[in-house]
Protein backbone atom coordinates (compact mmCIF):
# COMPACT_ATOMS: atom_id res chain seq x y z
CA UNK A 1 0.00 0.00 0.00
CA UNK A 2 1.41 3.78 -0.48
CA UNK A 3 1.12 6.63 1.15
CA UNK A 4 -1.61 8.16 -0.74
CA UNK A 5 -3.91 4.72 -0.10
CA UNK A 6 -7.45 6.05 1.34
CA UNK A 7 -8.72 3.63 4.58
CA UNK A 8 -12.37 2.66 3.24
CA UNK A 9 -15.00 1.40 4.96
CA UNK A 10 -18.15 -0.71 2.70
CA UNK A 11 -21.16 -0.67 4.40
CA UNK A 12 -23.25 -2.80 2.29
CA UNK A 13 -25.59 -6.06 2.55
CA UNK A 14 -23.98 -9.20 0.56
CA UNK A 15 -24.89 -9.57 -2.92
CA UNK A 16 -24.58 -8.09 -6.06
CA UNK A 17 -24.20 -4.71 -5.45
CA UNK A 18 -21.85 -5.43 -2.71
CA UNK A 19 -19.35 -7.21 -4.96
CA UNK A 20 -19.40 -4.27 -7.69
CA UNK A 21 -18.53 -1.87 -5.13
CA UNK A 22 -15.56 -3.93 -3.59
CA UNK A 23 -13.96 -4.48 -6.94
CA UNK A 24 -14.13 -0.62 -7.66
CA UNK A 25 -12.56 -0.15 -4.77
CA UNK A 26 -9.98 -2.44 -5.44
CA UNK A 27 -9.40 -1.28 -8.91
CA UNK A 28 -9.14 2.54 -7.45
CA UNK A 29 -6.17 1.25 -5.22
CA UNK A 30 -7.89 1.69 -1.77
CA UNK A 31 -7.29 -0.34 1.31
CA UNK A 32 -11.20 -1.79 2.58
CA UNK A 33 -10.46 -1.65 6.80
CA UNK A 34 -14.06 -2.70 7.08
CA UNK A 35 -16.79 -4.62 4.82
CA UNK A 36 -19.96 -5.84 6.60
CA UNK A 37 -23.40 -5.57 6.58
CA UNK A 38 -24.76 -2.16 8.42
CA UNK A 39 -27.37 -4.46 10.15
CA UNK A 40 -25.34 -6.69 11.64
CA UNK A 41 -22.45 -3.97 13.13
CA UNK A 42 -22.70 -1.18 15.74
CA UNK A 43 -21.02 2.04 15.27
CA UNK A 44 -18.23 1.57 17.67
CA UNK A 45 -16.97 -1.21 15.08
CA UNK A 46 -17.60 1.58 12.38
CA UNK A 47 -15.53 3.93 14.28
CA UNK A 48 -12.76 1.17 15.24
CA UNK A 49 -12.01 0.39 11.76
CA UNK A 50 -10.58 4.50 11.33
CA UNK A 51 -11.43 4.84 8.13
CA UNK A 52 -10.93 8.40 6.03
CA UNK A 53 -13.79 7.16 3.79
CA UNK A 54 -16.99 5.31 3.90
CA UNK A 55 -18.97 3.83 0.95
CA UNK A 56 -22.78 3.03 1.59
CA UNK A 57 -24.46 1.46 -0.42
CA UNK A 58 -28.06 2.71 0.35
CA UNK A 59 -31.60 0.36 -0.16
CA UNK A 60 -34.40 0.93 2.56
CA UNK A 61 -33.83 -2.54 4.45
CA UNK A 62 -30.56 -0.61 5.77
CA UNK A 63 -32.00 3.03 6.21
CA UNK A 64 -32.64 2.32 10.02
CA UNK A 65 -29.45 1.44 10.96
CA UNK A 66 -27.54 4.06 9.60
CA UNK A 67 -28.39 6.65 12.53
CA UNK A 68 -25.92 4.20 14.71
CA UNK A 69 -23.61 5.13 12.78
CA UNK A 70 -23.70 9.51 13.07
CA UNK A 71 -20.90 9.83 14.98
CA UNK A 72 -18.70 8.62 11.89
CA UNK A 73 -20.71 10.00 8.92
CA UNK A 74 -21.09 13.37 10.54
CA UNK A 75 -16.95 13.83 11.35
CA UNK A 76 -15.36 16.20 8.93
CA UNK A 77 -12.79 14.36 8.70
CA UNK A 78 -14.42 11.50 6.62
CA UNK A 79 -15.87 11.54 3.28
CA UNK A 80 -19.31 10.03 2.38
CA UNK A 81 -19.86 8.49 -0.93
CA UNK A 82 -23.56 7.19 -0.99
CA UNK A 83 -24.22 4.81 -4.18
CA UNK A 84 -27.81 3.34 -4.46
CA UNK A 85 -27.65 -0.49 -4.63
CA UNK A 86 -29.78 -1.16 -6.93
CA UNK A 87 -27.97 0.30 -9.63
CA UNK A 88 -24.72 -0.71 -7.87
CA UNK A 89 -25.92 -3.83 -8.78
CA UNK A 90 -26.73 -3.46 -12.63
CA UNK A 91 -23.44 -2.07 -13.78
CA UNK A 92 -21.78 -3.64 -16.01
CA UNK A 93 -18.96 -3.88 -18.17
CA UNK A 94 -18.48 -0.13 -19.67
CA UNK A 95 -20.69 1.86 -17.07
CA UNK A 96 -19.07 -0.10 -14.13
CA UNK A 97 -15.56 0.97 -15.71
CA UNK A 98 -16.80 4.61 -15.51
CA UNK A 99 -18.05 4.77 -12.35
CA UNK A 100 -14.91 2.91 -11.02
CA UNK A 101 -12.69 5.46 -12.69
CA UNK A 102 -15.22 8.21 -10.88
CA UNK A 103 -14.50 6.49 -7.49
CA UNK A 104 -10.66 6.49 -7.68
CA UNK A 105 -10.95 10.12 -8.56
CA UNK A 106 -12.71 10.97 -5.72
CA UNK A 107 -10.33 8.97 -3.07
CA UNK A 108 -7.43 10.23 -4.79
CA UNK A 109 -8.04 13.45 -4.98
CA UNK A 110 -8.00 14.59 -8.77
CA UNK A 111 -9.94 15.03 -11.81
CA UNK A 112 -8.54 12.03 -14.28
CA UNK A 113 -11.29 9.98 -15.23
CA UNK A 114 -10.00 9.30 -18.58
CA UNK A 115 -9.49 5.52 -19.45
CA UNK A 116 -6.15 3.91 -20.23
CA UNK A 117 -5.23 4.96 -23.54
CA UNK A 118 -6.90 8.33 -23.74
CA UNK A 119 -4.33 10.45 -22.55
CA UNK A 120 -1.26 11.73 -24.70
CA UNK A 121 2.02 11.64 -22.98
CA UNK A 122 3.65 15.24 -23.48
CA UNK A 123 6.52 15.21 -21.00
CA UNK A 124 8.87 13.90 -23.35
CA UNK A 125 8.20 15.43 -26.26
CA UNK A 126 9.70 14.27 -29.82
CA UNK A 127 10.62 15.98 -33.12
CA UNK A 128 8.16 15.90 -35.78
CA UNK A 129 4.36 16.50 -35.93
CA UNK A 130 2.24 14.87 -32.71
CA UNK A 131 0.24 11.54 -33.83
CA UNK A 132 -3.09 12.12 -34.60
CA UNK A 133 -6.43 10.16 -33.08
CA UNK A 134 -6.35 8.31 -36.42
CA UNK A 135 -2.89 6.68 -35.42
CA UNK A 136 -3.15 6.56 -31.77
CA UNK A 137 -6.22 3.98 -32.09
CA UNK A 138 -5.34 2.61 -35.32
CA UNK A 139 -5.74 -0.90 -33.86
CA UNK A 140 -8.23 -0.27 -31.82
CA UNK A 141 -11.45 -2.27 -32.11
CA UNK A 142 -14.65 -0.30 -31.23
CA UNK A 143 -17.45 -2.88 -32.43
CA UNK A 144 -17.18 -4.88 -29.17
CA UNK A 145 -18.16 -1.30 -27.48
CA UNK A 146 -20.55 -0.19 -30.14
CA UNK A 147 -22.64 -3.84 -28.75
CA UNK A 148 -22.10 -2.90 -25.39
CA UNK A 149 -23.33 0.68 -25.42
CA UNK A 150 -26.69 -0.40 -27.67
CA UNK A 151 -27.38 -2.54 -25.09
CA UNK A 152 -27.19 -0.12 -21.40
CA UNK A 153 -28.49 2.55 -23.75
CA UNK A 154 -32.04 2.49 -22.66
CA UNK A 155 -31.72 1.48 -18.92
CA UNK A 156 -29.62 4.81 -18.97
CA UNK A 157 -31.15 8.30 -17.38
CA UNK A 158 -32.90 10.38 -19.96
CA UNK A 159 -31.89 13.64 -18.14
CA UNK A 160 -35.43 14.82 -17.69
CA UNK A 161 -37.10 14.02 -21.32
CA UNK A 162 -39.85 12.47 -21.78
CA UNK A 163 -41.55 11.58 -24.93
CA UNK A 164 -44.98 12.31 -25.98
CA UNK A 165 -46.90 9.36 -27.32
CA UNK A 166 -48.95 10.61 -30.87
CA UNK A 167 -52.02 9.32 -31.37
CA UNK A 168 -52.26 6.84 -34.26
CA UNK A 169 -55.07 7.93 -35.80
CA UNK A 170 -53.38 10.96 -37.17
CA UNK A 171 -54.63 13.18 -34.90
CA UNK A 172 -52.78 16.57 -34.90
CA UNK A 173 -53.66 17.57 -31.61
CA UNK A 174 -51.56 17.93 -28.21
CA UNK A 175 -51.56 18.63 -24.78
CA UNK A 176 -49.18 20.93 -23.96
CA UNK A 177 -49.15 21.61 -20.05
CA UNK A 178 -47.61 25.18 -20.00
CA UNK A 179 -49.71 27.03 -22.53
CA UNK A 180 -53.24 24.20 -21.38
CA UNK A 181 -56.33 27.24 -20.65
CA UNK A 182 -59.36 25.38 -19.55
CA UNK A 183 -62.64 26.27 -21.10
CA UNK A 184 -64.39 29.20 -20.49
CA UNK A 185 -67.12 28.46 -18.11
CA UNK A 186 -70.76 28.96 -19.62
CA UNK A 187 -72.01 32.46 -19.31
CA UNK A 188 -75.40 33.06 -16.90
CA UNK A 189 -77.35 36.64 -18.01
CA UNK A 190 -78.24 37.23 -14.12
CA UNK A 191 -77.19 40.38 -12.84
CA UNK A 192 -75.02 40.48 -10.07
CA UNK A 193 -75.61 41.43 -6.74
CA UNK A 194 -72.35 42.81 -4.23
CA UNK A 195 -69.59 40.19 -6.23
CA UNK A 196 -72.55 37.29 -6.52
CA UNK A 197 -74.47 35.82 -9.09
CA UNK A 198 -78.19 36.72 -7.97
CA UNK A 199 -80.73 33.68 -7.81
CA UNK A 200 -84.05 33.93 -8.36
CA UNK A 201 -86.01 33.95 -6.15
CA UNK A 202 -89.03 31.34 -6.01
CA UNK A 203 -92.42 32.26 -6.30
CA UNK A 204 -94.16 33.87 -2.65
CA UNK A 205 -96.12 30.81 -0.62
CA UNK A 206 -99.49 31.70 0.56
CA UNK A 207 -98.55 33.56 4.06
CA UNK A 208 -100.01 31.67 6.97
CA UNK A 209 -101.77 33.59 9.55
CA UNK A 210 -99.37 34.70 12.78
CA UNK A 211 -100.75 36.03 16.66
CA UNK A 212 -98.93 38.72 17.75
CA UNK A 213 -95.21 37.94 19.58
CA UNK A 214 -95.46 38.70 23.33
CA UNK A 215 -93.86 42.13 24.21
CA UNK A 216 -89.99 41.91 25.21
CA UNK A 217 -89.28 42.71 28.78
CA UNK A 218 -87.71 45.87 28.75
CA UNK A 219 -84.46 44.48 29.64
CA UNK A 220 -84.43 42.60 26.74
CA UNK A 221 -81.88 43.90 23.72
CA UNK A 222 -83.54 44.71 20.49
CA UNK A 223 -83.00 41.80 17.76
CA UNK A 224 -81.03 43.09 14.73
CA UNK A 225 -81.39 42.06 11.44
CA UNK A 226 -78.95 40.01 9.58
CA UNK A 227 -78.40 39.03 5.98
CA UNK A 228 -77.75 35.80 7.08
CA UNK A 229 -74.51 35.49 5.02
CA UNK A 230 -71.15 36.18 6.72
CA UNK A 231 -67.68 36.07 4.85
CA UNK A 232 -64.00 35.98 6.29
CA UNK A 233 -61.16 36.45 4.10
CA UNK A 234 -57.75 34.67 4.79
CA UNK A 235 -54.70 35.54 3.48
CA UNK A 236 -53.60 33.13 0.74
CA UNK A 237 -50.35 32.29 2.09
CA UNK A 238 -51.80 31.08 5.48
CA UNK A 239 -54.40 29.21 3.64
CA UNK A 240 -51.16 27.36 2.02
CA UNK A 241 -49.47 26.78 5.14
CA UNK A 242 -52.65 24.78 6.42
CA UNK A 243 -52.92 22.45 4.14
CA UNK A 244 -49.10 21.75 4.10
CA UNK A 245 -48.70 21.29 7.73
CA UNK A 246 -46.23 23.49 7.66
CA UNK A 247 -45.29 25.86 10.76
CA UNK A 248 -42.68 28.10 9.34
CA UNK A 249 -43.59 31.48 7.77
CA UNK A 250 -43.59 32.47 4.14
CA UNK A 251 -41.06 35.14 3.34
CA UNK A 252 -39.62 36.43 0.09
CA UNK A 253 -36.10 34.94 -1.56
CA UNK A 254 -34.58 31.48 -0.76
CA UNK A 255 -30.69 29.82 -0.64
CA UNK A 256 -30.21 28.19 -3.58
CA UNK A 257 -27.62 24.93 -3.61
CA UNK A 258 -26.76 23.72 -6.82
CA UNK A 259 -24.54 20.56 -6.79
CA UNK A 260 -23.57 17.64 -9.05
CA UNK A 261 -21.03 14.92 -9.20
CA UNK A 262 -19.46 14.93 -5.46
CA UNK A 263 -21.84 16.99 -4.72
CA UNK A 264 -24.11 15.31 -1.80
CA UNK A 265 -21.29 15.19 0.62
CA UNK A 266 -20.28 19.18 0.28
CA UNK A 267 -24.61 19.82 0.70
CA UNK A 268 -25.02 17.44 3.66
CA UNK A 269 -21.83 19.58 5.74
CA UNK A 270 -23.67 22.60 4.59
CA UNK A 271 -27.17 21.67 6.12
CA UNK A 272 -25.97 20.51 9.54
CA UNK A 273 -24.12 23.61 10.31
CA UNK A 274 -27.17 25.87 9.11
CA UNK A 275 -29.26 27.52 11.94
CA UNK A 276 -32.49 25.99 13.10
CA UNK A 277 -34.03 29.25 12.92
CA UNK A 278 -33.02 30.67 9.18
CA UNK A 279 -35.51 32.59 7.86
CA UNK A 280 -35.44 32.01 4.89
CA UNK A 281 -36.18 28.82 2.92
CA UNK A 282 -33.47 26.31 1.52
CA UNK A 283 -33.55 24.93 -1.95
CA UNK A 284 -31.08 21.51 -2.85
CA UNK A 285 -31.02 21.50 -6.86
CA UNK A 286 -28.58 17.88 -7.06
CA UNK A 287 -28.54 16.43 -10.13
CA UNK A 288 -28.30 12.57 -9.43
CA UNK A 289 -28.37 9.90 -12.02
CA UNK A 290 -30.99 7.40 -10.04
CA UNK A 291 -33.25 9.90 -9.74
CA UNK A 292 -33.85 8.84 -6.83
CA UNK A 293 -34.64 11.93 -4.58
CA UNK A 294 -36.47 10.10 -1.59
CA UNK A 295 -33.60 8.87 -0.62
CA UNK A 296 -31.74 12.15 -0.53
CA UNK A 297 -34.16 13.67 1.74
CA UNK A 298 -33.80 10.60 4.06
CA UNK A 299 -29.98 11.36 4.08
CA UNK A 300 -30.11 14.97 4.97
CA UNK A 301 -32.55 14.77 6.85
CA UNK A 302 -30.19 13.02 9.20
CA UNK A 303 -28.24 15.62 9.53
CA UNK A 304 -29.81 18.40 8.89
CA UNK A 305 -30.92 21.61 11.82
CA UNK A 306 -33.85 22.00 9.66
CA UNK A 307 -36.77 20.25 8.52
CA UNK A 308 -36.12 18.21 4.88
CA UNK A 309 -38.83 17.71 2.13
CA UNK A 310 -39.36 16.54 -0.93
CA UNK A 311 -40.67 19.67 -3.39
CA UNK A 312 -43.98 18.66 -4.47
CA UNK A 313 -45.95 20.98 -6.58
CA UNK A 314 -49.03 23.13 -5.34
CA UNK A 315 -46.85 24.03 -2.42
CA UNK A 316 -45.23 27.56 -1.17
CA UNK A 317 -41.56 27.22 0.32
CA UNK A 318 -41.32 28.29 3.98
CA UNK A 319 -38.55 29.56 6.25
CA UNK A 320 -36.39 27.56 7.79
CA UNK A 321 -37.12 24.78 6.26
CA UNK A 322 -35.41 22.62 3.32
CA UNK A 323 -36.81 21.70 -0.34
CA UNK A 324 -35.50 19.09 -2.12
CA UNK A 325 -36.23 19.57 -6.08
CA UNK A 326 -36.58 16.36 -8.18
CA UNK A 327 -36.68 17.30 -11.79
CA UNK A 328 -40.71 17.03 -12.37
CA UNK A 329 -40.81 20.28 -10.47
CA UNK A 330 -40.40 23.75 -11.93
CA UNK A 331 -39.93 26.34 -9.45
CA UNK A 332 -42.54 29.63 -9.59
CA UNK A 333 -41.85 32.94 -8.05
CA UNK A 334 -44.80 35.35 -7.17
CA UNK A 335 -44.00 38.57 -5.74
CA UNK A 336 -40.64 36.95 -4.24
CA UNK A 337 -42.79 33.71 -2.76
CA UNK A 338 -41.34 30.43 -4.18
CA UNK A 339 -44.41 28.08 -5.62
CA UNK A 340 -43.72 24.96 -6.74
CA UNK A 341 -45.40 23.51 -9.76
CA UNK A 342 -45.62 20.71 -12.01
CA UNK A 343 -43.40 20.63 -15.03
CA UNK A 344 -39.66 20.27 -15.79
CA UNK A 345 -37.22 22.22 -13.08
CA UNK A 346 -35.46 25.24 -15.08
CA UNK A 347 -32.45 25.41 -13.01
CA UNK A 348 -30.54 27.89 -15.44
CA UNK A 349 -33.36 30.63 -15.60
CA UNK A 350 -34.30 29.91 -11.57
CA UNK A 351 -31.40 32.01 -9.87
CA UNK A 352 -32.73 35.26 -12.24
CA UNK A 353 -36.28 34.74 -11.24
CA UNK A 354 -35.58 35.39 -7.50
CA UNK A 355 -35.66 39.06 -5.65
CA UNK A 356 -31.58 39.22 -5.08
CA UNK A 357 -31.42 41.23 -2.29
CA UNK A 358 -33.63 38.62 0.04
CA UNK A 359 -31.26 35.93 -1.81
CA UNK A 360 -28.43 33.66 -1.78
CA UNK A 361 -26.68 30.94 -4.31
CA UNK A 362 -23.93 28.49 -3.68
CA UNK A 363 -22.54 26.92 -6.00
CA UNK A 364 -21.25 23.29 -4.77
CA UNK A 365 -19.45 20.20 -6.12
CA UNK A 366 -20.58 19.59 -9.43
CA UNK A 367 -22.30 22.76 -10.06
CA UNK A 368 -22.61 24.35 -13.87
CA UNK A 369 -20.04 27.21 -14.41
CA UNK A 370 -22.51 28.66 -16.43
CA UNK A 371 -24.60 29.57 -13.20
CA UNK A 372 -21.89 31.66 -12.33
CA UNK A 373 -23.22 34.93 -14.29
CA UNK A 374 -26.64 34.89 -12.93
CA UNK A 375 -24.85 34.31 -9.33
CA UNK A 376 -22.82 37.20 -10.02
CA UNK A 377 -25.51 39.36 -11.10
CA UNK A 378 -27.52 38.62 -7.20
CA UNK A 379 -24.44 39.45 -5.66
CA UNK A 380 -24.32 43.10 -7.18
CA UNK A 381 -27.75 43.77 -6.55
CA UNK A 382 -27.69 42.67 -2.84
CA UNK A 383 -27.76 39.45 -2.50
CA UNK A 384 -25.31 36.54 -1.35
CA UNK A 385 -23.12 34.50 -3.38
CA UNK A 386 -20.32 31.98 -2.99
CA UNK A 387 -18.90 28.66 -3.79
CA UNK A 388 -17.21 25.72 -2.66
CA UNK A 389 -13.64 25.95 -2.11
CA UNK A 390 -11.89 24.01 -4.84
CA UNK A 391 -9.80 21.96 -1.70
CA UNK A 392 -11.75 19.28 -0.86
CA UNK A 393 -14.02 19.71 -3.87
CA UNK A 394 -14.41 16.85 -6.68
CA UNK A 395 -15.25 18.97 -9.01
CA UNK A 396 -14.69 22.90 -8.41
CA UNK A 397 -15.08 24.00 -12.04
CA UNK A 398 -17.88 26.48 -11.36
CA UNK A 399 -16.23 27.43 -7.97
CA UNK A 400 -12.68 28.55 -9.75
CA UNK A 401 -14.92 30.47 -12.37
CA UNK A 402 -16.87 31.89 -9.58
CA UNK A 403 -13.09 32.69 -8.08
CA UNK A 404 -11.88 34.05 -11.02
CA UNK A 405 -14.32 36.65 -11.70
CA UNK A 406 -13.67 37.90 -7.84
CA UNK A 407 -16.01 35.79 -6.03
CA UNK A 408 -15.84 33.99 -2.51
CA UNK A 409 -15.02 30.45 -2.20
CA UNK A 410 -15.06 29.07 1.36
CA UNK A 411 -15.42 25.20 2.89
CA UNK A 412 -18.79 23.73 3.19
CA UNK A 413 -19.38 24.21 7.15
CA UNK A 414 -17.91 28.35 6.72
CA UNK A 415 -20.58 28.55 3.52
CA UNK A 416 -22.88 27.79 6.02
CA UNK A 417 -22.10 30.61 8.94
CA UNK A 418 -21.67 33.05 5.86
CA UNK A 419 -24.96 32.60 4.90
CA UNK A 420 -26.90 32.54 8.23
CA UNK A 421 -25.13 36.02 8.83
CA UNK A 422 -26.69 37.27 5.58
CA UNK A 423 -29.85 37.51 7.17
CA UNK A 424 -29.53 37.57 11.06
CA UNK A 425 -32.93 38.32 12.15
Amino acid sequence: MTGNTRRVALLARAGAAREQLRAALHEAGAEIVLEDDPNAIDGQTLGDASPQVVLVALEAAIEDSLSRFDAVLHDPAVAVIFDEAELAARREGWEAKRWARHLAAKLNGHADVLPPGGEIDDTHPEPGLPRTPAQIHAHADIEPHLQEAQGVAFELPRGGLELVEIEESGSSQSFDPETWKPTAAPSHDLPLQDGFEQVPAPAPAEPMPVSSPPPLPSSAPAPTKTSGLALELESIHAVTAASTGSTGSVVRGAALLFAGIGGPDAVRKVLADLPPDLSRPVLVQLRLDGGRYDNLVKQMERVSTLPVLLAKAGEVAHGAHVYVLPNDVVVNVVEGVIHFGEGALQSDTLIASLPAAESAVLLLSGSDPAQVEAALALAAQGGFAAGQSPQGCYDPAAAKALAARGGMVAAPGELATLLASHWPE
